[in-house]
Formats: C-alpha cells, structure tokens, sequence
C-alpha cells in the first residue's frame, strides 16, 4: 500500500472529532488493505511500528529529531527551533519546511507503508558506536521520499505524537466494521439503506416487504431497491455475517435485543481476540481470515503477554466479605502486577501494561527457572522490592527504578532485589484455565511452585466469611506496610481485560485515589522558581484519547529530596519538558505522557473546567510508571466515585437530621411532662 493513502486517512482522522466518523474511515482502509500489509496499517494508525509488548522502542527524541529535520531540509538548527517554539510539534515543522521545498531532492521517491515500517523498526535495533547518524541516515531516507503531509505523519510517529484520538476501542469497532456485516434493525435507518447502490443485503425474515406493507415504502421504493441491490433472504448465521464467507455489507433484523446482542457480540469477539492477543494488527488478520469463529476460538501464546483480570474498588472489607459465597482475601501489595510465561527454559517478564521487562530482572528469571515445574505456563503474582538490611518491603518507587533501569542492571539488583508473590495461573503445559474457578486455578499454581521464602512464593490466602478473622488479616497487611487487602471469589472464572462483577474486589484504608494525567502547569516562583510549580490535572473523556482539566495540585511533591523516593519539582520539570507544547504566560500545556497517582479530600462539581468537576485539595501520591496514558482514570469512573461519594454525605447529612429532629422531639416531650 503506498504511504500517501495512510498519510491522507491521518489527516482526516485528526480533523474529525466524531469517533463514528473516525470507525468508518478506518474500516473502509483496513477492507481494502491485502493481507501482507495490514498489520503494519494497523499498527501505524495506533502510532507504533511494534506491538505494545514488544521490548524494543524507536528511540528518537526531540535533540535528536531537531539534527534529522535541518539535515533534510536544509535549514538550521536555529530555524528548525525557531520554527518549533511557534508551532509546538515537529510533524507541523517538516511539513512546512518540505512545503518550502529548500532542498530541490526533498521529496523525491513515492513510499510504500512496507518501506516506512521498515526503516523505523530499524531504527529501534540501530545501537552502539554511531547510532545516532545511523539513525538519522534512515529517518531522512524516508524524509527525502515523502511528501509533505506524508512527512508530517512519519516524524510524529517517530515520537509518538500521533494526536489522531484512534484509541483501542476505535480500532476494535474498525475492524468489527470492516470485515463483519453491519447489523441494522432501526425502521428509519432500514428506510435510509433503500438508496443505496449495488449493495449485499441480507434481508432476514423479509424485512423491507414487512414495511412496505404497513406503507413504510412504496412498492415503487422496493422495486427500485430490489434492483439496485443483491437482497438475499434467510436466517442470520456466523458465516452471513462474515464478509469475507457472507459478503453482505447490511443484515436486516426486525427484533432490536437480538439485533445489539449479534452487534455486541461480533464487537466482544474482536475485543476477546485483542485480550489474548495484544496486537489489533494480528486481530484484524484473524476477523478477515477466520471470521467470527476464528475470533472466539483465539488462544493465548506462551511468550506473549495477555490482557489482565482487574478489580473493583469495594467500599468497605465486610461489603466486599458479603459479596461472595467463598470469598478468598489476599494482601493487596504495593507492588506492581506482573506475568511471568516459561517455555521450557526460556523465561519472559510483562507488567499489567503489557512492557517486557525480562532484561530488567535477571534475578526473578533464575527464580522462576528454578522454582516452577511446569514445561509451560503463564502465571500472575506481584513483584515487589524489599530492603536488603531489613527484608522490609519498599514502596513502588523503588521497584519502579528497576522497571526502568537498563544500564548496570546486576548492581541494581543487588541494591534493590525483589519478591515474587503468586496468586494466579492461566495457563499450565498447553492448557488455558480461564474457564476454571480460581479456587481450582489457585490448587494448581500451588502443584507447580517450589517456593522460596521471601523470594518467589504463592500470595499468603485466608479464605474465611468471619468479618473478624478478615479484619485481623486487613490489619496485618497495612501494618506490614502494604496497600490493602484484596477479596476474591474463590468461585469466578478468570476473564482477561475486564472488570467482572463477582470476580476481584480490593479493600484499601483511604478514600479512592485517582490515576490522572499532567497536561498543563504553572511556572512556580520564589523557591520554585524555574520548576512547573502547579500541576494541571487531566481525566480521560471516556472512549477517546481527549483529557478533560479536573483540578490543579501542587502538594506532595518535595522542594528538596528528604528521602530517596521524594519526587521533586526540578525532577518532575525534567520529566515534563520534552512534552510541553506550549508555554505562555507562565502557563505550560503539556501533552499527555505522564500518569500520577491522586489523592483528595472529595470531588465537587465545577462549571470552571471543563470535565465539569475539580478535586479537593488533590495531592500527590506517587508515579504511575506502571500505567499508560490510555490506563489513566476516565470520566465515567470520577462521575461514579463522585456518585459514592454524594451518596454518603446525604446519608450522614440524613443521620445528623435525623438525630437532630430525635433529639429534638424528646426534649420537647420531657418538657411536656415536666
């Protein structure tokens, strides 16, 4: 496929904010992309050359772009930054300049999507003496065949600045809307389809004839419409509404649940396939190949991280102890979540974000080399630093160091060396487990470890509906300095990517803390002067990759480091420059890299941002490092805390009334008496 028709969809899906919109365009590329390039199409409209998994990165940073873009055209690094204080972003530079054609060879060759996900994979394997010039030479290879729009779109995906609102779910209905018939059920919209022009149309149970005999249409319409279109009539099945087996572009359905039910079930399949197999440009291959059935029939692969179970937050430890019939309570580490998958001798190590991090902790691969005795399996735990002196456990910080550290990592490893606690198994020697109940799961997790105490060894489990023996283990975990306690359904089956009622609850002793982004900030002055002094809080618009302001914070970060794990203001600014975009005014907008842990005293609502709440005296807690933008709390979540939230202060408002009005009635009484 040649690059210009992705550049061209690029363009369009940046200017069109409706996602419907975004889904169509998407669709109507993927359908006529052939099998050999779609998975790099596919991967490229997320912004990546490389699965989410995959250990290696680009590379390339704004220095270094900055070298890349004068050397292609001609300019100065002078005027590429003066070009780039004004408008924020590389892409926008390149294409300016490439527009200005300086260099009479810019622009020279066409590009195919094969040649463009080439080089930049390249790039990522390019290291050692002379890397950067080698990298600059195959970054302005492809600068100097492409045209200017086309250029744009390769720097931003370079630096991951794609800004095109194409988040997962947009890419799940794409490839739902491109290889699977789309189901109409509504009388308006069945009306709308009588114009259009050589379609396939599955007409189940004679729909259009049904409306035209309550005179919805006329026989004229139907006639015209019959000829225009190939209108078949019959039963829905899997291979109808498979494009590829079916070839109907519409499928007509009079009932609307069953309608939503096949839409929501063609949109789960999609999803499920993603969840075992992380990589939407293997999933879309899947749904074109292999339809419906291929797609609920997906496997996992030893190797390759899965989607994770997650938690909900449940509002106290006796609600969560109600909420089971055999309910298991774990302790809730402050740690992060991690797969370990073994085949044979070789060992792989991902985060709940799906990063590779097996090079990052040579001492956890030994251990689990030594300590597992399946052939092959995938199993979850929590890894967790300690203190060498004490064994005591240290907070994430410490664990994030290592997570991110590729430099003298042995060294590492001794100053700060980690404990694997078990609690799950997926997959033991060629066996899914996700349709076992955890208690049968836990059994066999617990027939494949040699656990080494302190070390590698299975999550302690109290399984108990005694609130007492429950709160004596919830005091025994905070007092080892752990977050909480976790509370599970010894009954549940496991299901990746979701949170499932019934499933995972977790009990922490504060009020629920927040996962957002920093998108804006302040200047500080006096001591914090030449630091981002106030920080601008961002939420996700649900569905997009939009952040919508919902507070302003500025406790919690240290102005000098007290401890090692202190965050300050001069290393959280050196963290957040290279994403400013704007800077005016003392005011910074910066883009969306960065997720942090938020605390508060409670959520108002606020005309004066425009997610329409604020946070209380928010203050910070800690880094995400484990956590992407796309993992950052969104605003349905807010709404619902604040919902709990409101719910509980018109109840205490309630009681205090109550007890007023109670009070109030026998001191009238007692005088009545007297």
């Amino acid at each position: 496929m040649e690059y210009s028709i992705l550049a061209g969809l690029c363009e369009y899906l940046e200017k069109t904010p409706a996602r419907l919109k975004k889904v169509s365009a998407i669709a109507r590329i993927l359908r006529r992309t052939d099998d050999s390039a779609l998975p790099a199409v596919v991967l490229l409209l997320q912004g990546r050359v490389f699965p989410p998994w995959h250990e290696k990165e680009i590379g390339i940073a704004g220095q270094l772009m900055l070298k890349i873009v004068s050397a292609s055209t001609g300019y100065s690094e002078t005027d590429i930054q003066k070009h780039y204080k004004k408008l924020g972003d590389f892409g926008l530079v390149i294409e300016k300049l490439a527009s200005e054609k300086k260099q009479k060879t810019l622009f020279s060759k066409g590009l195919t999507v094969s040649k463009v996900v080439e080089n930049l994979q390249k790039l990522a394997y390019t290291e050692g003496q002379g890397s950067q010039e080698r990298k600059g030479q195959l970054v302005s290879e492809l600068l100097s065949s492409a045209q200017p729009t086309e250029a744009k779109y390769i720097v931003r995906t370079i630096l991951g600045e794609l800004r095109m609102g194409v988040e997962k779910g947009v890419v799940r209905d794409a490839i739902a809307k491109a290889y699977f018939s789309e189901i109409v059920w509504d009388e308006k919209k069945i009306i709308r389809l009588l114009g259009k022009q050589n379609k396939k149309i599955l007409d189940h149970d004679s729909i259009v004839e049904k409306l035209s005999g309550k005179e919805k249409i006329t026989k004229k319409e139907y006639d015209a419409f019959r000829e225009r279109n190939t209108v078949d009539k019959g039963k829905i099945t899997d291979r109808g509404l498979w494009r590829a087996k079916g070839g109907y572009d519409y499928v007509l359905a009079e009932d609307n649940e069953e309608s939503r039910k096949i839409k929501k079930r063609i949109n789960d399949a999609v999803e499920w396939a993603w969840f075992l197999r992380p990589d939407y440009g293997e999933v879309a291959l899947l749904a074109r190949q292999k339809g419906l059935e291929g797609l609920e029939k997906a496997s996992l692969e030893v190797g390759k991280p899965v989607e994770v179970l997650l938690a909900e937050k449940a509002p106290s430890l006796e609600e969560a102890i109600k909420a089971f019939d055999k309910p298991a309570i774990e302790v809730k580490f402050d740690g992060a979540r991690a797969q370990i998958h073994k085949k044979g001798k070789e060992i792989w190590i991902y985060t709940r974000r799906l990063e590779n991090i097996t090079k990052q902790f040579p001492d956890l691969v030994d251990l689990a080399q030594k300590c597992v005795r399946a052939r092959e399996c995938i199993i979850e735990g929590e890894l967790m630093a300690f203190d060498p002196k004490t064994s005591k456990p240290l907070p994430f910080q410490a664990l994030s160091q290592r997570i991110h550290r590729k430099y003298d990592i042995p060294q590492m490893a001794m100053e700060i060396p980690v404990q694997m606690h078990l609690f799950d198994a997926i997959h033991i020697d060629g066996r899914q487990l996700f349709d076992l109940s955890l208690g049968k799961r836990r059994r066999m997790l617990e027939d494949i470890i040699v656990p080494v105490k302190g070390r590698f060894d299975l999550a302690e489990q109290v399984i108990t509906k005694d609130i007492k023996a429950a709160e004596g283990f919830y005091r025994k975990a905070i007092e080892a300095g752990q977050e909480g306690v976790m509370v599970k359904n010894l009954e549940a089956s496991y299901q990746p990517g979701r949170r499932v009622a019934g499933g995972w609850l977790k009990v922490k002793p504060t009020l629920e803390t927040l996962d957002a982004a920093i998108i804006g900030g302040l200047w500080g002055t006096g001591k914090r002067a030449g630091w981002i002094g106030s920080l601008i809080l961002g939420i996700r618009k649900p569905n997009t990759s939009e952040f919508l302001v919902c507070g302003m914070l500025g406790t919690g970060i240290k102005e000098k480091k007290g401890n090692k794990d202190d965050l300050t203001f001069e290393e959280l600014t050196k963290m957040l420059k290279p994403y400013i975009y704007h800077d005016e005014g003392g005011e910074v907008k910066i883009r969306p890299k960065i997720v942090i842990e938020v605390a508060y005293e409670e959520i108002q609502k606020s005309p004066n941002y425009d997610s329409g709440y604020a946070l209380r005296f928010p203050r910070f807690i800690r880094l995400r490092d484990d956590k992407g933008i796309e993992d950052a709390d969104d605003l349905d979540r807010l709404e619902k805390i604040y919902r709990m939230q409101k719910g509980k202060t018109d109840q205490k408002g309630r009681t205090e009334q109550k007890g007023r009005t109670e009070q109030k009635g026998k001191t009238e009484q007692k005088g009545g008496n007297i």
